[in-house]
């Protein structure tokens, strides 16, 4: 597949030696000293499911934007995680499927495919999370991308302007300023970028026909709103 499909994490095959998040540290050194109130008891209630042998609890089919239906992708092109406590995340990195909205949903679905988003923007405006944001996508080809980011696609094709409509800008511009007031991610485009921003990429998305300063005028009017 064009736009994600070729940006396959590169490294999805040796992700599971994920780096050890900061509160996964404390639970061999800080939280032993629990009983000295070095850690207040609402950071205890965080860390318990670090514990060997226990997850942290998660509701099927939960949304992070209330305008979203879920269907989940392979848990092949994705690695669980427990962002922002674990990686931070200061950016939204906008993609386009090169192909249609079907079809990128079936090739997140694929376990054999390597790569997924967490959100992909249908035409007239629908939005269908696939990952969970605090869960760790394959989208960007980029390892420290893909741990710090938020992928949305947008089902078309590069070369086609007409597929960029005005219910896609304005529906992907108030997930982008939801997920911006979410994690306190500013709203310009050294936060917000497109897939062939990304380093290392060889992607080309969302291209030459996608309209930045519309989009980003829609998310600063969105993010004033959510404010």
């Amino acid at each position: 597949m064009g736009a994600t499909g070729a940006g396959k994490d590169k490294t999805a095959g040796a992700d599971t030696d994920r780096r050890i998040g900061r509160r996964a540290l404390l639970i061999g050194g800080t939280a032993a000293a629990a009983g000295t109130a070095v850690l207040a008891r609402d950071e205890l209630a965080r860390l318990w499911w670090r514990a060997p042998g226990v997850e942290k609890p998660r509701k099927a089919g939960e949304v992070d934007y209330a305008g979203a239906r879920w269907v989940g992708a392979s848990d092949a092109n994705w690695r669980r995680a427990d962002r922002p406590d674990d990686f931070g995340i200061d950016m939204v990195v906008i993609h386009v499927t090169q192909g249609s909205f079907d079809s990128a949903v079936k090739v997140f679905q694929d376990p054999g495919h390597g790569a997924a988003s967490h959100y992909i923007v249908r035409k007239d405006g629908h939005i269908t999370q696939m990952i969970r944001e605090l869960d760790v996508a394959y989208h960007a080809g980029n390892r420290d991308y893909n741990e710090r980011s938020v992928g949305i696609e947008h089902a078309g094709f590069v070369d086609r302007p007409q597929d960029f409509t005005d219910e896609m800008y304005e529906a992907s511009a108030r997930l982008t300023a939801r997920i911006c007031a979410r994690y306190d991610i500013p709203v310009d485009r050294e936060h917000v970028i497109g897939h062939v921003e990304v380093p290392g990429t060889d992607h080309t998305d969302p291209g030459k026909h996608w309209d930045w300063d519309r989009y980003m005028k829609l998310v600063r009017q969105a993010r004033t709103a959510v404010a």
